[in-house]
């Protein structure tokens, strides 16, 4: 092993490096033998390993890739392809050196390491070999030294995000503090009031008043103090949240780039022909998704292989190509990543799925007449499901799709499946952006609060008993022209429910989005919408029904996190009470606005006039921040500054205006560029209105909201 940890450090980042680089160019030149930039590509990365092994004293590791050196360098120098028996021998060598690089990393056991080694034929010794000059000492050509990489312990990483997370719930404390001392003014002004209309002793009641204006003259440099510490709080937070989190981002190549060696080797194996596509691999990622997705999507993979592609003589029989075809797609929004794989094999045999559905109790003759095809078809999710004909078992590991749902769900995420017989198998998980913390909506029923995650909540209404109907034994109300089965949350929940239960008192509907299915809980009261740090089950509650996770309250109350998916379940499941619903007052929905601003005190000022006047206000840093928080809900109207750091607002006005999504959307710029050509450039952009900031009066911005919104 190499002893010296830093020089290990940097073998292990190069050697891995360059054996992807080897492994790569080989799967491209079994393809396409004649290569010949491969073919060079690939001497230059042999020769670059043999080269480090040689100055660490790695004398197997520098032989092996000697020989694989000599190879390539004989194919390059009589430009001749190379058999796919050589290739298929140079690929064996890789593996050895794989080898004997993780035993001198340490990463393997000696008897891994003295494992079998096939060598390459020996080859003729280049008669000399091409050296790059270098420059003389102090030459004025050489580049500035710069370090462009910088490594990260993991650990004190995975420790600062937690600390980040911390933060966030400080800064709701430190708001619930402000909301105190307005308390305390508001006490002030009650005894103000009391004291004026004290008859019986004016002596008295001066005194206390005298005292009372002392108290004031205090707590208002304290409001005044704690206000600007929130503000400051809350800017220091965003940057250190989106700092550390882009310090966890790796691209999804660095996972993806272990797949196409294992298609390949695999269909060999099985006599099968099987392309492999893969798209979105500069989507970037949480180190975390890319550990804990590798097993999954090595899963999904093999079953594919294994149980989905067919032979090619049955696939042509079909009328499908001999090559099958694999593809990866890995896609981003503003609030989650999607990571889709699909083959164009055999499909899912519902019918298969629904015998066995019968014979092993999960569903009766009549339940199984009101279950959707894709309801049927998320039965091979559940643990151990297989049959004869649908098996969900890798090679008889006895491990099954639902292993790969469970990987998915710990990752706060949702696996969905489409599936159309005879034409392919799509498997979809979609993964939140940050795991560390999460935008939950909080609930409350039944005495209890809950949260829900924020992008699986399509929105909140309010429902009374009239439009409540029964449809297929399940409570429904018809909204924006669809069914949509609702129950309530804490019977769903299996709470006891309390007696004295006002059912004539107003109750919300928030309405949940689990793939392209909705339904609704009926809550007593939606609390709030918070970004939450998202604490794990505990060990002993690996899995449990309905719970994702939990979280910590700003009150300090324990808050469990619920699973829209398997909610979703239960509803199905849960046989309708026809009970009846209580009646619900119309909800005033507050309208939403996205203020973009860099200057933290303005954007601060803003957002009070706008939540003064009952508005929900999101801000953003700037225009990247606001245009990528766009993506994240629906918003109502956009008010921007035109002088920002990263995109403009009018470069931001014109990007919205290019979204078809959002051409009716309401945009006013507010900003000190005051000139008539500036206003015209702001018109011409998009933007529905221009204020000027040297002429700001508040009554101007809210009046323009009131018209246009």
């Amino acid at each position: 092993m190499i002893a010296d940890r830093e020089l290990r450090d940097l073998f292990r980042v190069e050697s891995e490096e360059r054996l992807q680089h080897l492994d790569d160019g080989l799967l491209r030149l079994e393809k396409a033998p004649g290569d010949l930039a491969a073919l060079e590509a690939l001497f230059r990365e042999a020769h670059s390993l043999k080269g480090a092994a040689r100055m660490l004293g790695l004398s197997d590791i520098q032989s092996l890739a000697h020989q694989l050196e000599d190879a390539l360098g004989l194919a390059r120098k009589e430009e001749k392809s190379l058999s796919p028996e050589a290739v298929n021998g140079m690929g064996q060598t890789l593996l050895d050196i794989r080898r004997q690089v993780k035993a001198a990393l340490g990463e393997a056991t000696a008897a891994e390491a003295a494992g079998r080694t096939e060598a390459l034929p020996a080859a003729p010794q280049p008669t000399a070999e091409a050296v790059p000059a270098t420059g003389p000492p102090g030459s004025t050509h050489a580049e500035a030294f710069r370090i462009e990489t910088i490594r990260v312990d993991p650990k004190k990483l995975d420790a600062l995000l937690t600390q980040v997370g911390e933060l966030t719930v400080t800064r709701h404390r430190l708001t619930r503090r402000l909301a105190d001392i307005d308390e305390l003014f508001d006490a002030c002004d009650n005894w103000h009031r009391a004291l004026r209309l004290a008859k019986d002793s004016p002596q008295t009641g001066r005194q206390v008043m005298q005292q009372l204006d002392s108290l004031r003259q205090l707590l208002t440099p304290l409001r005044s103090r704690a206000d600007e510490d929130s503000a400051r709080l809350d800017f220091i937070a965003d940057r250190l949240n989106s700092g550390v989190r882009t310090l966890r981002l790796l691209p999804m190549s660095t996972l993806l780039m272990l797949f196409p060696r294992l298609v390949h080797d695999l269909a060999r194996d099985q006599g099968k022909e099987v392309e492999l596509l893969i798209e979105g691999g500069d989507v970037v990622a949480d180190k975390r998704v890319l550990e804990e997705m590798k097993d999954p999507l090595t899963h999904i993979l093999r079953n594919a292989i294994d149980h989905g592609i067919e032979p090619p003589e049955q696939r042509e029989a079909a009328g499908k190509s001999r090559v099958a075809t694999i593809r990866i797609l890995v896609s981003q929004s503003a609030a989650s990543i999607t990571i889709e794989v699909s083959d164009d094999g055999r499909g899912l045999d519902t019918e298969a799925i629904r015998l066995t559905a019968l014979s092993r109790g999960l569903y009766t003759e009549s339940e199984l007449a009101n279950v959707s095809e894709v309801q049927l078809q998320e039965l091979i999710l559940a643990p151990g499901f297989s049959t004869n004909t649908l098996v969900t078992e890798v090679s008889g590991r006895g491990v099954g799709l639902d292993v790969v749902r469970n990987n998915v769900e710990h990752l706060k995420g949702m696996l969905q499946l489409e599936s159309t017989s005879g034409k392919g198998l799509t498997l979809r998980a979609q993964l939140p952006i940050s795991l560390a913390t999460g935008r939950v909506l909080i609930a409350a029923t039944n005495g209890q609060r809950y949260a829900l995650p924020v992008e699986q909540v399509a929105f909140a209404r309010a429902v009374s008993p009239q439009q409540i109907y029964l449809m297929e034994g399940r409570q429904t109300v018809t909204m924006d022209g669809r069914p949509v089965s609702v129950a309530r949350l804490d019977e769903l929940l299996e709470m006891a429910v309390s007696p004295e239960r006002d059912m004539s008192s107003a109750l919300a509907c928030v309405v949940l989005r689990v793939g392209d299915q909705q339904f609704g809980l009926i809550v007593d009261a939606v609390v709030d919408e918070l970004e939450v740090v998202l604490k794990p089950q505990s060990k002993l509650l690996k899995r449990v029904r309905n719970i994702a996770g939990a979280t910590i309250l700003d009150t300090g109350e324990v808050c469990l996190v619920l699973n829209p998916q398997d909610l979703l379940k239960t509803l199905c499941k849960r046989a309708a009470t026809g009970a009846p619903m209580a009646a619900v007052e119309t909800l005033a929905e507050k309208k939403v606005l996205l203020l973009a601003e860099d200057s933290i005190t303005t954007r601060t000022q803003e957002k009070r006039i706008l939540e003064g006047a009952g508005y929900e206000v999101v801000t953003a840093v700037d225009g990247v921040d606001a245009f990528n928080k766009l993506g994240s809900r629906a918003f109502d109207a956009v008010v921007s500054d035109v002088m920002m750091p990263n995109m403009t607002g009018l470069a931001l006005t014109a990007k919205i205006r290019a979204d078809s999504k959002h051409t009716e959307l309401p945009i006013i710029l507010v900003t000190s560029m005051a000139s008539d050509e500036d206003r015209r450039r702001g018109l011409e952009a998009g933007a529905n209105a221009y204020i000027a900031k040297p002429e700001f009066d508040q009554r101007v911005l809210l009046e323009c909201l009131a018209r246009l919104v």
